[in-house]
C-alpha cells in the first residue's frame, strides 16, 4: 500500500471512530432515559431513596430539563448527527446475512415497541423555546 493509501485509510479511520464516538455521546446525553437505565425504574429508584412525591417531581423536571437542554445544543448539528447514524447503520446492516438480517430487523421491533410502550407511561412534555 503506498503512503496515500495509508494517510487515507488513517483519516477514514479517525473519522469513523470520531463520528462513532460523536454519535455516542449525543444518544447518551441527549435524552432523559440515562438517568433510568442507570440506576432502573425510576420509580424504584426514588423508592429505594425514599423520595417524597414533592422530591420525586422535582428531579423528574430537573432531568427533563436537562434533556431539553442537550436538545437544543445538539439541535444544529442534527442533520450531521443523521448522517452519521445513517452511515453507521448501514455499514452495520452489511456485516449481517439474509438470516441474520432477518432476526435483527424483528429483534429491532420489538426493542422499538418496549420503548414506545414506555414512552407512552411517560407525561407528555414539551421543552420550552428558552
Amino acid at each position: 500500500m503506498n503512503r496515500g493509501k495509508q494517510q487515507a485509510a488513517i483519516f477514514l479511520l479517525g473519522a469513523f471512530l470520531f463520528g462513532g464516538g460523536i454519535v455516542a455521546w449525543a444518544d447518551r446525553y441527549a435524552g432523559h432515559r440515562t438517568f433510568v437505565s442507570q440506576y432502573g425504574p425510576r420509580s424504584r429508584f426514588y423508592d429505594e431513596l425514599g423520595l417524597t412525591t414533592q422530591q420525586r417531581a422535582t428531579l423528574d423536571s430537573l432531568s427533563f430539563e436537562q434533556g431539553c437542554a442537550m436538545k437544543a445544543v445538539l439541535a444544529p448539528h442534527d442533520s450531521v448527527l443523521k448522517a452519521i447514524r445513517a452511515n453507521f447503520k448501514a455499514q452495520w446492516r452489511s456485516v449481517f446475512t439474509k438470516e441474520q438480517l432477518a432476526k435483527y430487523d424483528a429483534r429491532l421491533k420489538e426493542i422499538r415497541a418496549f420503548h414506545e410502550a414506555e414512552r407512552r407511561k411517560e407525561p407528555k412534555r414539551t421543552c420550552s423555546a428558552g
